[in-house]
């Protein structure tokens, strides 16, 4: 649950701090006291998008936090998932908005990003508003309400389905493609043998290309090489007394004649004497290369042909000569299936269809499930919608067959008549923006014990309702907060009676800041509240006691409701 929620320098706020209780949290106050920036702020913090925009004038930053207290079994798998901690089943998300336009959140201490908040805080929080009540008008929507409320069986179910309508993809592509590659098959054929052949005429072996390329290197350059190397064999050993070998000979004289009287020249001796073996084994070796760098013509051709063919090789069938000899394997896998084409292309036939007889009896499993499933959760509709006052109401859930999908082939559809008299029609086609509220409320009563959501905030859950339909709606809110925790933003005093926690929001200003602040109301302060709610301006004593009334009226239904 919402433990509690602190807001510093966000929009209207200022600085607030807040601790929710358990059951029906009510937040009441004037119209643009600041409620809907309140809710505002909870959605920025679980990773609704913002802006720096939100940021209170003159402030360089804005601070969300929320803190989940109770957080069960799925909360702890998600966050293990995502390699973060939790401690005492709570859970701290929090987001700072800069006016850089930066966006930090946090979970546990930890930096994290808007995706990670968002799969954790759809395990703690769920919001209710106009937004998510015009979803019902969607009708992809109603089948997935219809799949959430048959639960674990059908869920398996279409986790087969969808694994078996992959597989039959796979087959039917594979069957298009190779009815398509029938009416081109004498034109592959020809080509596919072609390709084939010239890439394995080429013989190519592992590493020539490289090979080649250095030996082409070194023919086109023979003239430079042998003329670099003559020159630096002058240098060495051209016979003549300023070469380095004849230098080196003298300096071993030298010290061969001194060596004996000192350790250090005879040191001296040593190094000069390897220097001199070095110099000889270089001599030796520039002599042998400058003898092998012959200006061979042919060689040179061999090899720049060679080279041409490979090259050739990879313009047509690959960028390294590893993709040519792959797809010369490929064309080959080709021309033997094409020795037996019509086999091949039957066998594929055979393939698909029985996939596709496969995938009929499974989507026919799955729609079986549904529309059992429906039979129950259209009578627990039913029910929930008279409750809410929703009189003689009819309400159905028609199937429609569709196209096979990973989703089966059913499409399905409420449809509700709220009317004596009145035919059935799509839900989009009936309800009002009020009507909307209640059967989304109707809708969360039924899936109560099915979902583990621990909080729900409802936003405008009372538009288009009065006396009576509120009254049936605070009833509703009552039983479904006995199990999990519950925000309501709500202008209608039959709602507000019902809470277990009263929230008052006003805005104030002193002609130079306007702040909006949160007040948690006493039980007495709860009763004003009500009656400000019901008088207006006026408050007198008799609407002080018809406040006073309501509420011990809400406790009353709530403690039966218990019982």
């Amino acid at each position: 649950m919402l433990r509690s929620l602190r807001v510093r320098n966000f929009a209207l706020i200022e600085e607030l701090e807040v601790e929710f209780g358990e059951g029906l949290n009510i937040l009441t106050g004037e119209t643009g006291a600041g409620k809907s920036i309140l809710l505002g702020s909870i959605q920025t913090v679980l990773g609704a998008k913002a802006s720096k925009e939100l940021i209170r004038n003159g402030a360089e930053s804005a601070y969300v936090e929320a803190i989940f207290e109770q957080c069960g079994e799925a909360v702890a798998k998600e966050l293990a998932a995502q390699e973060l901690s939790i401690e005492d089943g709570s859970v701290t998300i929090s987001r700072k908005l800069t006016a850089a336009g930066k966006s930090i959140s946090r979970i546990n201490g930890e930096t994290v990003n808007a995706a990670t908040v968002k799969a954790v805080a759809a395990l703690l929080l769920e919001i209710h508003g106009q937004q998510e009540h015009h979803s019902l008008l969607n009708r992809e929507k109603h089948l997935e309400l219809l799949d959430r409320y048959a639960g674990e069986r059908l869920a398996r179910q279409k986790e087969k389905t969808a694994m078996l309508y992959a597989k039959y993809r796979r087959s039917r592509a594979e069957l298009l493609q190779a009815e398509e590659d029938s009416t081109n098959k004498n034109r592959d054929c020809s080509y596919l043998e072609f390709a084939a052949k010239e890439i394995a005429e080429a013989a190519y072996k592992e590493g020539e290309l490289e090979e080649l390329e250095q030996c082409f290197q070194k023919l086109s350059h023979t003239k430079l090489l042998t003329e670099g190397v003559a020159a630096a064999l002058s240098a060495t050993a051209d016979g003549s007394e300023e070469t380095a070998d004849s230098l080196l000979s003298t300096a071993v004289r030298s010290l061969s004649k001194i060596s004996m009287y000192d350790t250090e020249a005879e040191e001296l001796l040593g190094r000069v004497e390897e220097a001199a073996a070095l110099l000889s084994e270089f001599n030796r070796s520039a002599a042998a290369y400058l003898e092998s760098l012959t200006d061979s013509e042919e060689e040179y051709v061999r090899v720049s042909e060679r080279l041409d063919l490979l090259n050739r090789l990879k313009s047509k069938y690959g960028k390294t000569m590893e993709e040519v000899l792959a797809y010369g394997c490929e064309c080959e896998e080709k021309l033997a299936r094409y020795a037996d084409f019509d086999a091949y292309l039957e066998k594929l036939r055979k393939e698909c269809a029985l996939t596709k007889q496969k995938l009929e009896e499974e989507c026919g499993k799955l729609s079986g499930l549904r529309k059992k499933a429906s039979v129950e959760l259209t009578e627990q509709i039913k029910r929930a919608l008279s409750e809410l006052n929703f009189l003689e109401v009819r309400f159905e859930i028609r199937f429609e067959r569709t196209d096979y999908g990973a989703n089966g082939f059913d499409a399905a559809e409420f449809y509700i008549a709220t009317n004596p008299g009145e035919e059935m029609k799509p839900l989009i086609k009936v309800a009002s923006g009020g009507e909307l509220s209640r059967i989304m409320l109707a809708l969360k009563s039924v899936f109560a014990d099915r979902d583990e959501i621990p909080t729900l905030i409802f936003d405008e859950i009372d538009t288009g309702i009065s006396g009576r339909t509120a009254q049936m709606v605070s009833e509703k809110m009552a039983v479904i907060s006995v199990d999990r925790q519950l925000l309501c933003i709500t202008h209608l005093p039959q709602i507000a009676a019902m809470a277990d926690t009263h929230f008052f929001i006003e805005k104030t200003t002193d002609g130079v800041k306007t702040v909006t602040r949160l007040e948690k109301l006493s039980c007495e302060a709860s009763v004003e509240e009500l009656a400000r709610m019901l008088g207006g301006a006026e408050i007198t004593g008799a609407v002080l006691e018809n406040a006073r009334e309501m509420k011990q009226l809400a406790a009353a239904k709530k403690k039966n409701g218990k019982s």
